[in-house]
């Protein structure tokens, strides 16, 4: 990978804060735009802006087609079978409570469990304690390895044929955890059991084939991975599409509408109820051109040794503590000393370096890990070693800064 010509692709970080070039380390809340997807959405609004489907004219007919091929493009990131599994909609967590109030509502009852962990994202917990409290289904937790991992064993010890969902991040967006979806596919299955896999973490640094994991569904956001924000998508497989009914009304998804009675549209529509994200959709369709052009195993290779460049530097500092196991993906969640995490980020971007701080919207993991809150450096394509010993430099300091506490 070029990194210089990559960087240069995104305008954004030719910049100065406070002073100081920008350091992002922020990519896991949210991605950068490459010079290609702020030009596609700029193109789609200066020159074919029209709804999508209704309009026979010849914008509307030209936005279709940039919306519909943006769906054959996420097809194929993503290696569904049909673009009627490919439903566009905010995001992840919109994804995820689609599942949660279609498909959980409908097939769980009292009785039934609902599977998860403690290292999940609030989007991926909520969602199920209210399908639990609707239908008076049991919210399990799978235990965790005290690295942080769940291990097969620990699954197949928690997992019984009453467990009617699984839902599992693909990657930790605190601890960098890789889960193994595959394996973890395959004994819910054999359980009777459907997966659902937060893919939020995971779509923009691995290749994801969803056939082959054998995942049921799979939500992810297109923020994360270069795309604009408000866009994501949720795969589902077709037949259990078919059977769920929509959780919005109106709009797209209409086929018939009588004074009493209504129909809905074939797959992927009926879950497409008003004007859909067109825009947010042509620049994922973008993003999804630059990360291929890349290469989605180049950009995985190159976050692994940049991680573990990333980790063995950090480590050379005296009171910090990194949270997660050894194999993870491109992040860092860590606490340096008794210095609250916030004052950590503060200090920081005083110098321009952006990074997270507070609990990343997984308080139970927090709980967990017996912290109120920690910070987090996420790495991405476009960040660098020099990145690294900047941040490093940049924790000495403010280590310094706050002596007294040491």
């Amino acid at each position: 990978m070029d990194i210089i010509s990559i960087r240069e692709q995104f305008p954004i970080l030719d910049q100065k804060v406070n002073g100081h070039p920008l350091v992002y380390l922020d990519s896991s809340a949210t991605t950068q735009k490459p010079i290609s997807v702020i030009e596609a959405v700029n193109a789609y609004y200066e020159n074919d802006n029209s709804n999508v489907h209704r309009g026979v004219h010849t914008l509307g007919s030209r936005a279709t087609d940039l919306y519909e091929g943006a769906r054959e493009k996420v097809r194929e990131f993503i290696n569904a079978k049909r673009t009627t599994e490919i439903i566009f909609n905010r995001g992840t967590t919109t994804g995820l409570n689609i599942v949660a109030q279609s498909y959980g509502l409908a097939n769980v009852q009292m009785g039934d469990e609902i599977l998860i962990t403690e290292m999940e994202h609030h989007s991926n917990i909520i969602p199920w304690q209210q399908v639990a409290k609707i239908t008076g289904a049991t919210l399990k937790y799978i235990p965790l390895e005290a690295d942080g991992t769940v291990s097969l064993e620990r699954f197949r010890e928690t997992i019984t044929t009453d467990t009617k969902i699984v839902a599992i991040a693909h990657v930790s967006n605190v601890l960098g955890t890789i889960n193994p979806i595959k394996e973890m596919a395959k004994i819910a299955h054999d359980h009777g059991a459907i997966m659902v896999v937060d893919g939020a973490q995971s779509a923009p640094h691995l290749k994801v084939d969803v056939q082959d994991l054998d995942c049921d569904f799979y939500a992810f956001s297109g923020h994360k991975m270069c795309a604009p924000t408000g866009i994501g998508v949720l795969y589902g497989k077709n037949e259990l599409l078919e059977a769920m009914e929509p959780v919005e009304f109106g709009g797209e998804m209409i086929d018939f509408v009588g004074l009493q009675e209504s129909t809905w549209k074939e797959l992927p529509w009926k879950f497409e109820g008003g004007t859909p994200i067109i825009a947010g959709a042509v620049g994922l369709a973008a993003a999804i051109d630059f990360l291929t052009e890349i290469g989605l195993d180049e950009i995985a290779a190159y976050e692994e040794k940049l991680i573990r460049y990333a980790m063995k530097q950090l480590r050379t500092i005296d009171d910090l503590v990194i949270f997660g196991p050894e194999k993870r993906a491109g992040l860092a969640t860590f606490n340096l000393g008794e210095i609250h995490p916030h004052d950590v980020a503060t200090v920081l971007d005083s110098q321009g370096i952006a990074v997270r701080a507070g609990h990343h919207c997984a308080q139970p993991l927090m709980k967990w890990l017996n912290v109120t809150a920690t910070a987090r450096a996420s790495f991405y394509l476009y960040n660098t070693k020099e990145e690294v010993d900047i941040l490093v430099d940049g924790l000495l300091k403010t280590k310094e800064y706050f002596g007294d506490v040491f």
